[in-house]
Formats: structure tokens, C-alpha cells, sequence
């Protein structure tokens, strides 16, 4: 229990800290000055309101100094990333998954954040995620194990650049972003080359009906692929063992 308790805290923390990251990167801020302050009136933060859940509900959401009503995406964020942190282990305890769910976690965390914001995924996280799991991958298994990975990896890649080269070609303009294509080579690391491919088709399912709503409400913008490719991988890692039957009918040649 005490273990749970921190792993929730920790992943509130987290999940603050991905908050920063999403919302100073894409605009070239620098993480660390100014440090945290309120973005209405720049009172710097005290170490009290910095305090994740807790500091929002106690300031009621407010600013302490303005009395601004602050964004409820801190609170939601700091909340969510806590309760996938845990659910992680719930459900994988001390295992490989449970490490490579942390990851997935952070991820869907951050391309929430800057895809929405800002159509964008950033690289960092992405490299940051291929170095932990090629390590990941060499300690619980061997380091052959972690090669063959980075090829699944590589070979996701290719397909989503392919894909996206069709889709260039088919509508004469860019079909996926970049960040979707570099985001393949984790998932291909992650799930392996074949079930990637079904978290590939599973994203479209999940985006179509996003899309078809930009549609209806004649919203002239690009569909963020991004959330819906990170939230496929999330639930096809999860569970994995009631894909393990689909994956021949998909794709009965791998």
C-alpha cells in the first residue's frame, strides 16, 4: 500500500513536470528560468504551491497573489499521470511491463499535451523513451534482444514513412506529421513490429470519429494523429493477450 501511495505521488509530480515540459518546449522556453510562476501576473511560486493536487485545491485554483482562476489542466494532468502510474502497477507489479508502461504513461501524457497545443511531438521524449527501453531491454532480456527491438523499431518507422509518402502523393499535401513517423520507431520498440501494425490501424478507428466531428462542424484544421496513435499503443500494451487473437486475422503473413 505504502509503495502504491508513492508511485501515485510520484507520477502527480511527473505529471506536473510533463505540464512544463508540453507547454515551454514546443514554444522554445527554457525549463528552468524563469522557474515556476503564474501566468497572469508572474508572481514566482512557493515551494507550498508547487505541490501537486494538493497546492490547486488549496488555493482553490487560484492565483495566491492575482486571484486569477488557474488552468484546471494542471490539476488534470498532475491527477491522470498519479492514476496511470498506478494502474501500471496494479496490473504489471514489478515486472519489464510495468517499466515499459511507465513509459507509454509519460508519452501519452506529453503528445496529449503538445499535439493538442500545438501540433506538434516533441523529439526528446521520443529519444529519451528509445534509450530507456533499448536498457530496459537489456536487462531483463539480453542485449540481442535490444538490437532486434531497435530493428522492429526501425521497421515501423519505414512503414509510417511510406504511408505518409502515400498520403503526401494522394492529397498533395503532408498526411503525417513528422512527429507521428519518429513516434513509430518507439511504438515498433515497444510492441514489436507486428503488433504495431495493429496499433496503427486501431489509432484510425480511434481518430476517425474525432476527424468526422472536425468535419461536421466544418473546422478547417489538421487532426492531431498523435493522441490517437499514443492511446492505441496504451491500449494494446494493456491488453495485449486479447490482441494476441486478432493479430492473425490482421495480418496472417507475420
Amino acid at each position: 500500500m505504502f509503495f502504491c501511495i508513492m508511485l501515485f505521488i510520484l507520477g502527480c509530480i511527473l505529471g506536473s513536470f510533463f505540464y512544463v515540459v508540453g507547454t515551454r518546449l514546443p514554444q522554445e522556453e527554457s525549463l528552468i528560468r524563469p522557474a515556476s510562476h503564474c501566468t497572469f501576473c508572474g508572481h514566482k511560486l512557493a515551494f507550498f504551491e508547487l505541490v501537486p493536487i494538493f497546492s490547486f485545491l488549496f488555493l482553490r485554483g487560484k492565483c495566491r497573489y492575482c486571484h486569477q482562476k488557474l488552468s484546471k489542466e494542471y490539476l488534470l494532468y498532475e491527477f491522470v499521470t498519479g492514476l496511470l502510474f498506478l494502474i501500471g502497477f496494479l496490473k504489471f507489479h514489478y515486472s519489464y511491463e510495468f517499466f515499459v508502461f511507465l513509459i507509454i504513461s509519460s508519452l501519452l501524457v506529453l503528445i496529449f499535451i503538445t499535439d493538442f497545443k500545438y501540433m506538434i511531438i516533441l523529439d526528446s521524449p521520443l529519444v529519451v523513451s528509445i534509450v530507456f527501453l533499448f536498457i530496459l531491454k537489456t536487462i531483463y532480456y539480453s542485449f540481442q534482444n535490444a538490437l532486434m527491438s531497435l530493428g522492429s523499431g526501425f521497421l515501423s518507422f519505414l512503414v509510417m514513412l511510406f504511408i505518409g509518402k502515400i498520403g503526401e502523393i494522394l492529397f498533395k499535401k503532408e498526411a503525417l506529421g513528422g512527429g507521428d513517423v519518429k513516434f513509430s520507431f518507439v511504438i515498433g520498440m515497444i510492441l514489436g513490429f507486428s503488433y504495431s501494425m495493429i496499433a496503427l490501424v486501431f489509432s484510425t478507428f480511434l481518430a476517425l470519429p474525432y476527424a468526422l466531428g472536425c468535419l461536421f462542424l466544418k473546422k478547417d484544421k489538421e487532426v492531431p494523429f498523435g493522441p490517437f496513435l499514443v492511446g492505441s499503443v496504451f491500449i494494446v500494451f494493456l491488453f495485449l493477450e486479447k490482441f494476441q487473437y486478432i493479430l492473425p486475422i490482421l495480418f496472417p503473413f507475420f
